[in-house]
């Protein structure tokens, strides 16, 4: 993606289903958990960049013995940070005490991170405040051990304003606006009913106070706290989370918007927000790596047992088709035939804008993240040639000339690399006018390909979302190669509308579609949509969510993707570009096509997978109109 765009948050969880021992006589560590921890979030360090955090927790420690460890970190190396400052600690224990510290057991009873439980995330901040506060895992602490919680997640909720009301009834008051401040309350005023609904019954069973804290470890009903905690939770998410005596879970929405997938053998329990990292780390076949069934929790408890057990009725299935597009690495099996197929179904709309001139056209991508659709696109081109040259020599009834022959079977596509990300600009450049040109340098490009003032450039980029970097840097580049046309080509559709999920794209103003279609409104004397569609979204606010629609929707109505498209190219064309300019789309049936079990598409379709997802486009629009650049919903 060319325009930078921060997204979607990772987790990575790991239950050890065998003593410590085990692992050291196994795999010669008794660290085996930390390491594979590191892996985990090491290989989604894409999904990440602005701070990271662990926590693992111990079984059955003594009284007043410290048995959760948790540590976080800011920047785009905490991953690294993190483990530095873990094993630095183990290090010197192994250093201090070189004989205990081949005891498991003494390892456990003296050294922190060497717990059963381990959990790990990585941030991207998109609700703007970047401080060691705001990165998971967050604790929610209590003397009981029952009573402790650990929660990590990858999730943004539609109605925080609506849950913060609930816990403000339920007598609580919560330190800040924040999703993860009330899922983390909701899941702990739930658990402590459910703690003082077992002490009670065990009480009137004659139990001792030492003996209930046992018997409530054994029986917390994790799928019922759950159940009741996302009661009305409107939004994506993927939870993951430990009760201080060892119970774990993690929780998928039940529209399954957010990924989680894991794997289980009888000595590890590992759960991921991308499947390829678990093979990787693990090195296990992609047929065991599973997914989390929408609204369903995969719940460990303490003694071992693994159960996956719904908590809310799911949906119609609405996975993000933009891990597919984006987010997700490239690596797993799927996306990398999806991401191909991306590609190679935008080759007729491509070969329509270089009139089939293969001649005459170089092939390139933009950004690196569009390699595999590129390649696609090359298999596509390549078999449009082939064809050609078949239907030619197989179907002519004259003669053909042994010039015309040659010309025919020397015909092949150009497939270059033309753009090269360059380093990133220093910000002691302050001067708007210095800082333009330097801007324009972000992209670097290969000279001595393209014939001047002949060839066209066709350029692939797996979406675009402002155009910013398009107009400011790569046109301009490309340009200088002295091209006759410049045809941009996006993987994805165009994005209309905001996310509301857990990726950073909330504000209308930040879509050059919208700018486009708002533009075209105005060219046309149709003014007036947009005065309306503002009415409809201020007559919304008071309307249960269930019956608010998607008033946006009326401001592309009036044109079709191609005059949209066309808009978009005058957009983000540079006042200076030489060549010609054209800006192609991938289609919504035909991302459908490559992504047929990822129908999250809401940011391209305007259908969003909840009711809250209504409600925060109608809001974004109303900020736009009020001037207001702010999010339409709380995140953290």
């Amino acid at each position: 993606m060319s325009d930078a765009i921060k997204h979607e948050c990772g987790i990575a969880l790991i239950r050890l289903l065998k003593p410590l021992s085990y692992y050291q006589e196994k795999y010669g560590t008794p660290y085996y958990g930390t390491n594979k921890l590191y892996l985990l979030m090491e290989k989604q360090h894409n999904r990440g960049q602005d701070g990271a955090g662990i926590a693992t927790i111990k079984f059955d420690v003594k009284p007043g013995n410290r048995y959760i460890s948790r540590y976080r970190a800011m920047g785009s190396t905490a991953v690294a940070d993190i483990f530095e400052y873990v094993q630095k600690k183990f290090a010197a224990v192994n250093k201090a005490y070189p004989e205990e510290s081949k005891d498991t057991q003494w390892l456990k009873d003296n050294v922190s991170f060497t717990g059963e439980v381990l959990l790990g995330h990585l941030r991207y901040g998109t609700h703007g405040k970047n401080s060691i506060e705001s990165c998971h895992p967050f604790l929610r602490q209590n003397n009981w051990m029952t009573r402790n919680l650990v929660v990590a997640g990858n999730f943004n909720m539609t109605n925080v304003d609506e849950l913060l009301q609930q816990l403000y009834d339920l007598g609580q008051h919560p330190k800040e606006q924040a999703d993860t401040i009330t899922v983390l309350e909701k899941i702990g005023h739930f658990l402590d009913d459910e703690n003082q609904e077992l002490f009670d019954q065990f009480k009137n069973e004659g139990y001792s106070n030492i003996e209930i804290s046992a018997q409530i470890g054994r029986n917390l009903d994790v799928a019922k706290i759950l159940t009741r905690s996302a009661k009305t939770w409107d939004g994506g998410y993927t939870i993951a989370g430990i009760f201080g005596h060892g119970d774990a879970f993690v929780m998928r929405d039940p529209a399954g918007i957010r990924p989680a997938f894991y794997y289980q053998d009888d000595e590890i329990l590992v759960v991921a927000s991308e499947r390829p990292v678990i093979q990787t780390a693990f090195n296990v076949p992609l047929n065991t790596v599973k997914e989390i069934k929408p609204g369903h929790a995969l719940i460990a408890k303490k003694d071992g047992t693994v159960t996956e057990e719904m908590f809310r009725q799911p949906a119609e299935q609405k996975s993000c088709s933009f891990e597919r597009i984006y987010f997700s690495r490239g690596s797993d099996a799927d996306i990398y035939k999806e991401r191909k197929a991306l590609g190679h179904l935008l080759c007729p709309q491509v070969l329509q804008a270089i009139d089939k001139n293969i001649n005459n056209t170089v092939f390139s991508f933009i950004p690196n993240t569009a390699e595999v659709s590129y390649y696609g696109m090359m298999e596509g081109i390549n078999q449009y040639v082939r064809d050609f040259q078949k239907n030619v020599l197989l179907n002519r009834d004259d003669k053909i000339s042994d010039q015309e022959l040659e010309e025919i079977l020397n015909l092949h596509p150009r497939f270059e690399k033309l753009n090269v990300k360059d380093a990133k600009l220093r910000t002691f450049i302050t001067q708007d006018a210095d800082r333009q040109d330097m801007v324009q340098h972000v992209y670097d490009t290969t000279y001595g390909i393209v014939k001047d003032h002949e060839d066209t450039i066709v350029a692939i980029d797996d979406s675009i979302v402002r155009g910013t970097t398009l107009k400011q840097s790569i046109l301009t580049i490309l340009d200088r190669l002295n091209p006759k046309k410049i045809v941009i080509v996006s993987s994805a559709p165009q994005i209309r509308y905001p996310d509301c999920y857990g990726i950073d794209m909330s504000r209308m103003g930040e879509f050059v579609a919208f700018e486009a279609a708002i533009s075209l409104l105005k060219q046309n004397g149709m003014s007036h949509i947009i005065e309306e569609v503002y009415q409809k979204c201020l007559a919304s606010i008071t309307k249960p969510k269930d019956e608010v629609e998607n008033y946006v929707k009326a401001i592309y109505e009036p044109f079709t993707d191609d005059e949209i498209s066309r808009e978009i190219a005058a957009i983000v064309r540079p006042h200076d570009l030489k060549a010609e300019l054209e800006v192609i789309f991938q289609t919504l049936d035909n991302l459908h096509v490559a992504c047929p079990d990822h129908k999250g598409d809401w940011y391209f379709s305007g259908d969003y997978p909840t009711p809250g997802g209504n409600k925060v486009v109608n809001k974004a629009f109303m900020n736009w109109m009020e001037g207001k650049n702010v999010r339409a919903y709380f995140s953290s």
